[in-house]
């Protein structure tokens, strides 16, 4: 296996688009799951009072955001802006080096979520979401497996690019103490 194991060279971006894959397989079993098993606007309680299945359709984008309603115009701009955010993506995907996996997961997250939801959006003009986060009357809008994809692979990214300045913080202040139990002590 060589001195790098899991990082041998080639292998860590393919192993990390087989995410993606799994991430849009999930997504679209999903889907079909729930429209086969629920009449639209149907409810199927898991945990009562905090998470229910729900079948609803979005045409706007993650979480119900801008409502497209259906129409041909609106349904072509989301679909040009999920195209266009996918190109990104994939172009951030390969540019990254394979000794950043945690911005590699992020990636491969947020790429199998947008395929994901990019094929509802091309195919029925918009989006299966299931998922119903609640507490009592309040509810966190439905979502689904392309859109959870979508927002752990964000929370990663941030936290890759956040984590070393955190880093960086930590150690300044820690350093910073240090000099000041030391300028205490020499006293």
């Amino acid at each position: 296996m060589g001195g790098r194991g899991w990082y041998a060279s080639g292998l860590v971006k393919p192993r990390f688009l087989v995410l993606s894959a799994c991430v849009l397989a999930l997504d679209q079993w999903s889907k079909l799951w729930i429209e086969a098993s629920l009449e639209t606007h149907g409810r199927l309680p898991v945990l009562p009072g905090f998470f229910d299945l729900v079948h609803v359709r979005n045409t706007g984008i993650a979480f119900g955001l801008l409502p497209a309603g259906g129409e041909l115009a609106g349904t072509l701009l989301l679909t040009a802006l999920g195209l266009a955010a996918l190109v990104l993506v994939s172009i951030y995907f390969r540019g990254t080096p394979e000794e950043e996996p945690l911005l590699l997961l992020s990636l491969a997250l947020v790429l199998g979520g947008a395929v994901g939801n990019l094929v509802d959006r091309i195919l029925f003009r918009g989006v299966t979401d299931f998922l119903d986060v609640y507490v009592g009357a309040h509810h966190w809008p439905a979502f689904n497996v392309a859109d959870s994809g979508v927002t752990v692979g964000i929370v990663l990214m941030l936290a890759h690019g956040f984590g070393p300045q955190l880093r960086r913080r930590s150690s300044a202040a820690g350093a910073s103490r240090h000099g000041l139990i030391q300028a205490r002590t020499s006293k």
